[in-house]
């Protein structure tokens, strides 16, 4: 039997040299030379009674040859030629994965929100449909896991529950982009991809969740002012630009895709150099109160507190004090933060009266975060002196699982959150600006700051002031920051995005007072009492983010899809045609 072997492997071996010296492809037998080196995750050498070559998964079929996917009805490996092993492959996503969460604060290294969709590429790079899933969801687990880890002061099955169900929306657009990698200009693609993924978050399920844009890790980096150009969109297709003109690089190692990728990332980086409004003629004057809550370790004690509204107050009647002294300027308006009354001050006369003193003394318009009921609602309230509330504010987003619990019949069964929040809260349906004075002030609440709509919509209304009311104390129980830095983040990038000053106010900070560079004026830190106050401008231009509005994710997110109906389109056509990459060899080819 050794002889009959060794007269096999010669027989074909001299049938290799004649189809390289021919340049054709094939002989008698059909077999594919590109194939005779084995494929990608190793070769396989010449051994009696076996293939002359292997597979990625190191399988062999005896002298007959291996089968391919075509031929056996079933994938021999986890990648095509060319890709990572998907154990391989799973790795480097879970390091992408957690890569790009530390671009988000806490931590906040931004250059990583490149490096994570670039990892996400590599490790896709000729995977297989079940196999992109795969690395999707890895990828997606190491990046919201984390990133929403302050989640779990609400509830742990809520925190997991938000983490799998982005992760697997994730998951599934991810096959969406491997698909896109099969395109000559798969890196433009690629970071379109971005773009759409983001615009779905946004949007669904349940209202959408906003949080873990490539965009909003960018607050203190340079590239921040490409957002007064095309809004969060644009700064999102930039850096996932980059992402993927890196990964080009890993994989192919030329030099025309190196300086592509320091191009890209010189271009990102040029947003330094994009002109600043000047500060204007109209200033103002603002002050943010942060009474500080109670610092319940749970749920019910931090929202039934009724010591809230009364630390706002003797808040805003220590900073009427030092007005009095002269050691501050009179502030031209003063915002309470989110939940500073838990009670409805129109049903409870002892909570209207403190608020009703607190204006008094301060003797200046204020903003209170009011709960509302019958029906309930979440707004903020502007209150004058002498005058008692005027116009309020309702917010328009409100928080799934929190503000309004969809499939609440199922999740009672299951779960006590309905019982904590047993009516849903009734949203408003308008931008309302809050006029005083020199100050045309446009107020979203909390949560609402991830949504570029909202916010635009302010500004377009007329606001040459921003302001963000908040209640984090919910999220920062067991002393994480993530929640409140993430969402402070997303103000900063607000105030450049349209070239407004803007104030956040939080119940336990971190409060802060923000200019129209995206610069912090002023910042308190966490579970304390803090006033701060500081002059900002009050600019009117409008940026060119706020001149397009969204279309740029519209146009990017409608592009894309093309590019995807069209790489789908291909795939499908190479695999009628039996051709849908590389060949793997048949069995007849490694007869000889």
């Amino acid at each position: 039997m050794r002889s009959e072997s060794e007269a096999q492997r010669l027989a074909r071996g001299s049938a290799r040299l004649r189809r390289a010296a021919a340049g054709t492809r094939g002989s008698a037998d059909g077999t594919d030379t590109r194939n005779d080196a084995g494929t990608a995750g190793g070769t396989g050498a010449p051994r009696d009674g076996a293939d002359d070559a292997g597979t990625a998964g190191g399988t062999h079929a005896g002298h007959d040859g291996l089968e391919t996917a075509r031929d056996a009805g079933k994938p021999v490996s986890d990648a095509e030629p060319g890709g990572l092993r998907l154990r391989w492959a799973l790795l480097t996503v879970l390091v992408g994965g957690l890569a790009l969460a530390a671009a988000f604060p806490p931590y906040g290294i931004w250059p990583l929100a490149a490096v994570g969709p670039a990892l996400l590429v590599v490790a896709l790079q000729q995977q297989s449909l079940r196999g992109s899933f795969a690395v999707g969801a890895v990828f997606g687990l190491a990046f919201f896991v984390p990133l929403l880890s302050w989640v779990l002061n609400l509830a742990w099955y809520a925190w997991v529950a938000l983490a799998v169900s982005d992760t697997l929306i994730f998951a599934v657009l991810a096959i969406g982009q491997r698909l896109l990698l099969r395109l000559r200009a798969w890196p433009v693609a690629v970071a379109g991809w971005w773009v759409a993924e983001e615009a779905l978050r946004d949007r669904w399920p349940w209202g959408g969740f906003p949080w873990g844009r490539l965009a909003m890790s960018q607050a203190e980096a340079p590239t921040v002012r490409w957002v007064s150009v095309g809004g969060p969109p644009l700064l999102t297709f930039l850096i996932a630009l980059a992402g993927a003109c890196l990964a080009w690089v890993i994989i192919e190692r030329r030099v025309l895709h190196a300086a592509c990728f320091a191009c890209v990332a010189g271009l990102a980086l040029a947003g330094a150099a994009l002109p600043v409004a000047a500060s204007g003629a109209a200033s103002a004057t603002v002050a943010a109160v942060q009474g500080d809550v109670p610092h319940a370790r749970n749920l019910p004690g931090l929202l039934n507190d009724s010591q809230i509204t009364l630390n706002h107050a003797v808040a805003t009647a220590k900073l009427a004090a030092r007005v009095k002294a002269g050691d501050l300027a009179a502030p031209d308006i003063v915002i309470w933060p989110e939940n500073s009354t838990d009670l409805d001050p129109f049903e409870y006369p002892v909570i209207y009266q403190e608020i009703t003193a607190a204006v008094r003394a301060v003797g200046k318009p204020v903003l209170v975060g009011e709960i509302l009921e019958n029906p309930l609602r979440n707004v903020g309230q502007l209150w004058l002196p002498g005058r008692g509330p005027t116009t309020k504010y309702t917010k328009r987003q409100l928080v799934p699982f929190g503000e309004v619990i969809p499939l609440r019949g199922l999740l009672s069964h299951i779960t006590s959150l309905t019982a904590l929040q047993p009516v849903n809260f009734t949203p408003g349906h308008q931008a309302v600006v809050f006029r005083t004075g020199k100050i045309r002030l446009g107020d979203v609440i909390c949560y609402e700051v991830g949504f570029d709509g909202l916010v635009r919509s302010e500004v377009t209304a007329g606001a040459n002031l921003l302001s963000v009311q908040t209640n984090d104390a919910t999220f920062e129980v067991d002393g994480q920051t993530g929640e409140s830095l993430q969402q402070l983040a997303m103000a900063q990038i607000r105030a450049v995005e349209f070239d407004r000053s803007v104030v956040v106010a939080s119940t336990t900070g971190v409060s802060a007072i923000i200019a129209p560079d995206g610069s912090l004026i002023a910042r308190s830190g966490i579970w304390r009492q803090a006033v701060l106050e500081a002059r900002v401008p009050l600019l009117t231009g409008q940026t060119l983010a706020e001149r397009v509005g969204g279309w740029p994710e519209y146009v990017i997110t409608a592009l894309t899809i093309l590019a995807l109906i069209g790489a789908a389109a291909g795939a499908v056509a190479e695999r009628r045609s039996g051709h849908s990459g590389p060949r793997r060899p048949r069995a007849a080819d490694a007869a000889g």
